[in-house]
């Protein structure tokens, strides 16, 4: 986690106006003990300012509710004073607290330097594994990792967030069960929130909600990690209004959102992106997440540039960041037409969904389906969605990508169904989707629903190519009356020869089937309109006065407008 740019809770503490007689009653260690760190710095930096103190103990617990209270700068700031100290009171250790405090504040390389600078213990292992995962240091991380101990709960807690950092979250939780076994619940019950964290980062929500609830109920119903937790299992359950919903505790409590930047990044997502351009952009830094979700909030409004510029610099380590990456260069090269970008995006799906992590989850089946997709290799595409239907059938995005690949593998009355099942109206307006549902209907034998779509369409090179789509379909599959209309629609616009073949072709088509008694007969007045059209074509005439002929001879009334 990055911290440059937290919101310091008390960075600033305003002693009280009060003389040194006030305070009597007030104990430094009844404040700790509620974990009220900003009541404790207020009484402690009023001895250190009226006593003008520099005691060891009053800094180390100064530094110490710095340190719990967020603050690290200040921490990092009362250690040093510390650490100048060289006499008998100089203590070592404190080259390791301030490594922590250093280390939180995102400071990795002076972390490592301080850390290095105490003495090994325990702490100090744990410290330079965690700085040497965050430097990409994986020789340092392998050594200090063989140093942890399996006897000490530190480490093996230590060991449980390093497996969590690294999206290794079922060893993680498993390292947090052991730990409970074998001291008890009641004796580590914060753990409980841990491991609802990880199951929640294993899309096992209902599991996480089962193991948080005994903890808020009965030891912090106001925790705000916990309850910020609970928020987001509800959010990824059920929607937005239920995750916001759940954060009225802590809301009320804080007064204002704005007090804590974790609940202010959330309620933009509860909120489908409201004031994301506002408040995520500080967060950067920050959240990690922040990125993540401003990257998600520029797609969803087509700023396809403005998100890959956000994700350029993220080398992914997470299956999260992985399948934007992948998203992004999808979109890219898409809107592009850059094949290079198209096989990055690929292969970025495809790392994500042949993953053992992540091979049988939701997303990873999901991104082996996109891998194909982009292959084109529809049937594989299938596969992959028909297995995650159950939890998608709601979703109009996995309905949209459902009823393509079902119709580019000829299954056009499935494809039909699931492309109606689209309801968000932008989906519902552009051109990809318009002209598969249109194919569908075409091949489910209901042309007139394909011509009505066109109808609907602004007059553009869209609804240009929507015209070649039905006159060439409709052709394909003996639909001759619907196709004729495209064809003669085609020509008027761009009087090629090829619409003109098309179009005679089509009218001789509905003449053939009139014969048969497969159309209705008024469909033949419709051809010799049609045919009209081409008023200095002699094929035209021909074709016109053979109709005519063969309805006279068999007692077919037809309207011709030129007689």
């Amino acid at each position: 986690m990055f911290f440059q740019a937290k919101k310091k809770i008390a960075s600033k503490v305003p002693l009280p106006a009060s003389n040194e007689g006030d305070m009597k009653g007030l104990d430094v260690d009844t404040f700790i003990k509620k974990r009220d760190y900003t009541g404790a710095i207020t009484l402690l930096e009023f001895e250190r300012q009226t006593k003008n103190s520099r005691d060891n103990k009053t800094l180390e617990l100064l530094a110490y509710c710095y340190f719990h209270n967020c603050d690290y700068q200040k921490a990092v700031e009362i250690y040093d004073i510390l650490l100048k100290n060289d006499g008998s009171d100089y203590d070592p250790c404190h080259h390791l607290h301030k490594a922590a405090s250093l280390f939180y504040l995102g400071e990795y390389k002076e972390a490592k330097s301080s850390a290095l600078a105490g003495p090994k213990t325990r702490l100090r292992n744990r410290i330079l594994l965690h700085v040497s995962h965050k430097l990409n240091e994986n020789s340092e991380l392998m050594k200090y990792h063989q140093e942890l101990s399996e006897e000490s709960t530190e480490d093996q807690l230590c060991l449980a967030s390093l497996q969590f950092m690294r999206t290794n979250h079922q060893e993680a939780t498993e390292i947090y069960k052991k730990v409970l076994l074998g001291h008890g619940k009641e004796e580590y019950v914060a753990l409980q929130v841990y491991v609802a964290l990880c199951y929640y980062k294993l899309d096992y929500y209902d599991v996480s909600l089962d193991i948080l609830d005994p903890y808020l109920s009965k030891m912090d119903p106001t925790s705000m990690t916990a309850v910020n937790l609970k928020a987001c299992n509800h959010f990824k359950l059920y929607d937005g209004k239920a995750g916001e919903g759940e954060l009225k505790v802590v809301l009320d409590q804080l007064g204002s959102a704005s007090d804590n930047i974790m609940i202010r990044h959330n309620l933009v997502v509860f909120r489908n992106g409201e004031n994301a351009l506002k408040v995520l952009p500080p967060l950067v830094d920050s959240i990690p997440e922040a990125r993540l979700n401003l990257v998600i909030y520029h797609l969803r409004n087509d700023d396809i540039q403005e998100a890959y510029n956000l994700l350029q610099p993220v080398e992914p380590t997470t299956p999260q960041e992985y399948i934007l990456k992948g998203v992004v260069n999808a979109a890219m090269g898409q809107a592009t037409e850059n094949a290079d970008m198209l096989k990055l995006a690929q292969q970025f799906f495809q790392l994500v969904g042949a993953s053992a992590s992540e091979c049988d989850t939701i997303p990873g089946r999901q991104c082996m389906a996109s891998c194909f997709f982009l292959l084109k290799q529809f049937d594989d595409v299938l596969i992959y969605l028909k297995s995650v239907k159950p939890y998608s059938y709601n979703d109009p995005i996995f309905n949209y990508n459902f009823g393509i690949a079902q119709a580019a593998c000829e299954q056009y009355k499935e494809a039909e169904e699931s492309l109606l099942l689209v309801t968000n109206e932008r989906y519902r307006s552009e051109y990809t989707y318009l002209s598969w549902l249109a194919r569908c209907f075409i091949m489910n034998g209901k042309p007139r629903d394909a011509w009505e779509l066109y109808l609907k369409m602004e007059s553009n090179s869209l609804s240009f190519n929507m015209l070649i789509l039905i006159a060439n379909d409709c052709y394909k599959v003996g639909e001759f009356f619907y196709s004729a209309k495209a064809f003669d629609v085609l020509e008027r616009l761009d009087p090629s020869p090829e619409y003109w073949d098309g179009k005679k072709g089509a009218c001789c088509g509905i003449f053939q089937k009139v014969i048969a008694g497969k159309a209705p007969q008024k469909h033949l007045s419709d051809a010799i309109a049609l045919l009209r059209n081409n008023h200095n074509s002699p094929q035209a005439e021909f074709m016109v006065r053979v109709m005519k002929d063969w309805a006279h001879d068999n007692g077919i009334q037809v309207v011709d407008e030129e007689e």
